[in-house]
């Protein structure tokens, strides 16, 4: 694998990786801090791990093989560190630039939610998709394995988390697509 020079500001050996930390509002009560969540990446030999506005968004660079599996090192020692369990979902960056591209050229860009998860792709004639999606006031839009956008009904409203834990049964982590656009501009992914 090539050694990437990345806008991190350093050259480490693998690709840019996006980590979505879950539950996390930083400057809010009972959330870490980003020195706490920079600190946790390093002693999980992330030496490159940036935050992303205060949502919990982390880009480091890794090996596609080891990505997810150092991000877990990340949240076990942010939990020995501050006592907050968090889960956290890793993605190669690159591989989102053609879901955002997809979703952030549309006049409701704004309301639709990237969500992601450890469960299977959601399945838009799927009962309990169809049942969760009424409950949420959202609508899944697109998803594959791992992944769905779910745009929200009203403004102001962020039901994709919700949304997809109810119809998977597991953890899920969402940030708009608003949010990922600017992300891959600053880091060179440009939808």
């Amino acid at each position: 694998m090539a050694r990437l020079s990345s806008k991190l500001g350093s050259t480490v050996e693998g690709m840019l990786h996006v980590a979505l930390l879950r539950n996390v509002n930083v400057g809010q009560r009972a959330s870490p801090t980003t020195a706490q969540i920079l600190a946790a990446f390093a002693e999980a030999t992330i030496v490159d791990a940036q935050t992303f506005q205060s949502n919990g968004t982390v880009i480091f660079t890794a090996s596609p093989d080891a990505a997810q599996s150092l991000a877990q090192d990340a949240v076990a020692a942010l939990a020995r560190a501050t006592g907050l369990d968090r889960e956290v979902f890793t993605r190669p960056l690159e591989s989102l630039r053609p879901i955002v591209e997809q979703h952030g050229d549309t006049a409701d860009a704004r309301l639709r939610e990237l969500t992601l998860h450890d469960g299977p792709r959601l399945l838009s004639d799927d009962p309990a998709v169809l049942d969760a999606e009424r409950r949420a006031r959202c609508t899944v839009l697109d998803s594959g394995t791992g992944w769905a956008v779910v745009l929200n009904h009203r403004e102001h409203q962020g039901n994709g988390t919700p949304l997809v834990e109810r119809i998977v049964g597991t953890p899920a982590s969402s940030r708009g697509i608003p949010t990922m656009t600017r992300l891959l501009e600053k880091y060179g992914a440009s939808p």
